[in-house]
């Protein structure tokens, strides 16, 4: 499979029993469906975002980009988490995987207090 961003070659890892892929080159990781919901509940899963925060918001910018699981039927949508707005990743709208660019994995996984007490008392958009 070839990362959505930099179309370099994805490589399988596994934590905590749940396998997901992540870029050799810009090092963004792409999540099947539920992949996500589940490692986020693992702790100390935010090892496995091993890229620089930077070069993932470089990547980011790029507007247009297809499923590296459906391609080319699927372009993928923007989206971002209810929780933390701050945080802009990309879903298959056909298969539903999701797309996180390097350090938004390890950003996702630290919510902070603050964050926490606005997805509870926060206006809903």
């Amino acid at each position: 499979m070839k990362c959505p961003k930099c179309r370099r070659y994805m490589q399988r890892i596994e934590y905590g029993g749940i396998e997901i892929d992540r870029c050799t080159h810009c090092y963004g990781m792409w999540f099947d469906n539920f992949e996500l919901e589940k490692l986020q509940k693992i702790s100390g899963s935010e090892i496995i975002d091993i890229g620089d925060a930077e070069l993932g918001q470089e990547y980011s910018q790029k507007s247009r980009y297809f499923c590296p699981k459906c391609s080319p039927e699927s372009l993928m949508q923007a989206e971002t988490d209810e929780r933390q707005a701050h945080i802009a990743y990309e879903r298959c709208p056909n298969c539903q995987g999701v797309y996180f660019d390097a350090g938004e994995f390890r950003d996702y996984k630290e919510l902070t207090l603050s964050e926490f007490f606005k997805s509870i008392f926060g206006k809903k958009r």
